[in-house]
């Protein structure tokens, strides 16, 4: 039973936590209820403007009203208007009719709901790549600058998450930022490859605006070719049924599941990271970290990205699944599933890439940590110097190979039975076969020496692909993000 007061206490309703905790205040417009509501009138404006032009009896004056009246929206009106008709564009073409009394009877002429509907969702879902890509580009920069500062630092590298040859940390940072360059890349792509619907009619025939030509074909092209251009496309899909193809859904948050599967790997390196104290993410002076345990630092910002990361990966199920039961030119039951995938997957994509932007702003690298661990694996790494520098030498390297696999035993055995540190070069300085050498161990076990051409990949990777990719997004890369929760 709802409590007293309940309509009136935001509290006591269900509020997506998309929007009211998480996502910036651009992308919860570009999915609210104004946007597509005013969208819906500047379309029904643009048919108008067009088919007047054209040389229907549609008057300026008629023209002037609808453009005085395109956010003077009474979504009360149009909430009792739908209760009672049961269409939710009939209401708004009732309520936008009762401001605009000489424009009524031409409003939405000859159009259908989708003439609204699907061009003002192509709209949107355009607008939102346009919110998503400066925020993509942006955390690629702050990622760039954090792999050219850290090119040189070599690292214990991880294959099976066990250790194996050193890398840099600039250079596992390059990992994450090709990945991120790829859906950069795709979500250009998507975005460019959105058409407009266009006035296309009840089942896409385009038959009722051929009627109120006359027949006249050129007339109906030139009108879809005009309101197109009015809504910023540069083309119209030129086949449609009631609706632009739901395989276009598909495309745009397949996009969207790729840039969530790359920032779930990004921030899962984080953790993991964390874990071994490597590397933080940014943790403000009075977080805390557990309400138990007053020592800990948890990653929760890149928990967050991995946690709806995830909701964005599934998504795309979404659009699958509808697109493969559109029944002939329609069914209507892609309208309320829509409704609420294409939203969260933006919303989504907003909220992991703002966050990320901040952890991104904020890494802090652990460098005596980081040395250590490369102490502990760098002398099992080194045998292979060591033995070649022992034939140089003058050493046999199959008696050299049965030393050193004897002492590296005995060090592992310190190392995993006694807990102890890794004392397999301790062990060759102690040992008089290896004397020719014991001078030039310190040069054998230099971790620069052993991370091949990172730093030179690093350098060519961030010049020339990844700041050139960024150019087009300079203008718009900004200061420092605050995330508020």
């Amino acid at each position: 039973m709802a409590a007293p007061g309940a309509e009136e206490d935001v509290m006591a309703r269900y509020r997506s936590p998309l929007v009211s905790r998480y996502a910036s205040a651009e992308m919860a417009y570009n999915f609210s209820e104004r946007k597509k509501f005013g969208t819906w009138r500047r379309l029904w404006l643009y048919l108008a403007q067009a088919e007047k032009s054209l040389g229907l009896p549609i008057t300026d004056e008629q023209i002037r009203e609808m453009e005085a009246n395109l956010d003077n929206i009474d979504f009360k009106m149009a909430a009792e208007e739908e209760k009672k008709l049961r269409h939710d564009v009939m209401a708004h073409v009732h309520t936008f009719a009762h401001c605009c009394p000489k424009a009524a009877a031409i409003i939405h002429l000859g159009a259908t709901s989708c003439y609204v509907g699907d061009n003002t969702d192509l709209i949107v879902l355009r607008d939102g790549f346009n919110l998503l890509l400066p925020k993509l580009a942006r955390v690629i920069s702050r990622l760039a600058d954090f792999a050219e500062k850290y090119a040189d630092m070599p690292a214990l590298g991880f294959t099976h998450y066990q250790p194996a040859q050193l890398t840099t940390v600039g250079k596992r940072c390059c990992l994450w930022i090709q990945d991120l360059c790829m859906d950069l890349q795709n979500l250009e792509r998507a975005r460019d490859d959105l058409r407009f619907r266009g006035v296309k009619g009840t089942t896409g025939t385009q038959a009722s605006f051929l009627q109120l030509f006359e027949g006249d074909h050129s007339k109906v092209e030139e009108l879809d070719r005009l309101v197109t251009a009015k809504a910023g496309f540069k083309r119209a899909y030129m086949v449609t049924g009631q609706t632009y193809s739901r395989k276009v859904d598909i495309g745009v948050l397949a996009v969207l599941a790729s840039l969530g599967a790359s920032i779930h790997k990004i921030c899962t390196d984080i953790r993991l990271l964390a874990n071994l104290k490597e590397i933080e993410e940014p943790f403000e002076k009075d977080q805390i970290g557990s309400s138990a345990m007053p020592y800990k630092r948890n990653p929760m910002r890149s928990e967050r990205c991995c946690s709806l990361a995830r909701h964005l990966m599934t998504l795309v199920m979404d659009p699958l699944q509808t697109a493969a039961v559109q029944w002939f030119e329609r069914t209507l039951d892609d309208s309320a599933n829509r409704r609420v995938c294409l939203a969260e997957a933006f919303l989504t994509a907003d909220i992991i890439l703002s966050t990320l932007q901040n952890v991104s702003e904020g890494l802090v690298v652990y460098p005596k940590v980081i040395e250590r661990r490369i102490r502990q694996e760098l002398p099992f790494m080194a045998t292979e110097n060591i033995i070649m520098a022992m034939v140089k030498a003058g050493g046999n390297r199959q008696d050299c190979h049965e030393k050193i696999r004897v002492l590296s035993q005995q060090a592992a055995a310190v190392v995993k039975q006694e807990g102890g540190d890794n004392d397999f070069i301790a062990r060759v300085r102690a040992d008089p076969y290896f004397s020719p050498i014991h001078k030039q161990l310190e040069s054998l076990l230099d971790p620069s020496s052993f991370t091949g051409r990172a730093p030179q990949q690093v350098a060519k990777f961030l010049k020339e692909e990844v700041r050139p990719a960024l150019i087009p997004y300079q203008s718009q890369m900004g200061g420092k993000i605050e995330l508020a929760l």
